[in-house]
């Protein structure tokens, strides 16, 4: 990939990232929520959060020391 085409996969990472948290704060507020899917919501935020540390990851150069 290169490094444009990571930033906007970035890009897009964080937008879905935003939009789970918004749906998990509002999951979790509702008086008949469902753990479960709550679990779901919160795994896939770790997911997406990983994925966009190993894009971050690809930017920066590998510095020999």
């Amino acid at each position: 990939m290169t490094p444009e085409e990571i930033m906007r996969r970035l890009e897009v990472l964080r937008v879905e990232h935003r939009d789970l948290d918004m749906a998990i704060s509002a999951l979790a507020d509702s008086s008949g929520r469902d753990d479960l899917q709550l679990a779901r919501l919160k795994k896939r935020k770790l997911r997406l959060r990983d994925e966009m540390a190993t894009l971050e990851d690809a930017l920066i150069p590998d510095i020999i020391a």
